[in-house]
């Protein structure tokens, strides 16, 4: 009998594959590679690797989770491509996990007295910008993923109520802009799992909040930037 949620993490640069058991919620493996651009070579065999190390096969596996966005377009792409592939394969449902929520459940789950905290994940843009987002301790949306474009009052009305923590992979730009506030606690080290996608997709499978597989595309937040190559 199908048991497994297989999540994949695909949004930065680190490509993370994880697989929790559906009923008890158990985290049975994770994996991650740290190269970048490697994403579309290496994912499958993560993912297979992963699975022939838990004892499992793709058979075992009921649902899949992917990161949903924002974060790396092509990765982002890549990672709805495999997923998508998996669930018309397998026949099972496809889950949808925002990157910015996925984040903040990893900081909040390993944080002491997490409840004094307000908890904003920034992904890197281009220049001054980040997507990020607010959130409370449970999770709850204190404000929506959204760019913002970073200076000294960037969330100054947030950070005059409680201690804001700031994190992944847009956090450094905002800190230098902040370093006389108080409430500006910054945290190093931060990127995307796919055990946290995971642990959110589980609860999004017991609301069965599903996704079309056949039309669903990630969460971008912003138009794709391209530019003209030199010479056309």
């Amino acid at each position: 009998m199908s048991s497994l949620l297989l999540s994949l993490e695909t949004s930065s640069p680190i490509c993370s594959v994880a697989v929790h058991h559906l009923e008890t919620g158990r985290l049975l493996g994770q994996t991650e590679l740290r190269l970048d651009k490697s994403h579309s070579s290496h994912l499958s065999v993560l993912i297979s690797q992963l699975l022939e190390n838990t004892l499992h096969s793709l058979a075992d596996v009921a649902a899949v989770a992917v990161s949903d966005g924002p974060g790396s377009y092509t990765g982002l792409r890549i990672g709805a491509a495999a997923a998508k592939g998996l669930c018309y394969a397998l026949d099972v449902p496809l889950l949808a996990v925002g990157t910015l929520p996925a984040l903040a459940r990893q900081v909040a789950g390993h944080t002491a007295r997490p409840g004094q905290y307000h908890y904003c994940p920034m992904l890197d843009a281009r220049r001054l910008e980040v997507y990020a987002a607010l959130y409370r301790a449970d999770g709850t949306e204190v404000l929506p993923p959204a760019p913002l474009l970073l200076d000294e009052t960037t969330l100054a009305e947030q950070m005059a109520g409680q201690p804001v923590l700031f994190f992944g992979s847009g956090a450094a730009k905002f800190q230098p802009l902040v370093a006389g506030q108080p409430h500006a606690v910054f945290l190093t080290g931060i990127e995307p799992s796919a055990v946290a996608v995971g642990e959110l997709g589980l609860e999004a499978y017991q609301r069965q909040e599903f996704r079309d597989v056949a039309y669903y595309e990630p969460f971008y937040l912003k138009e794709v930037y391209t530019t003209t190559p030199k010479g056309k």
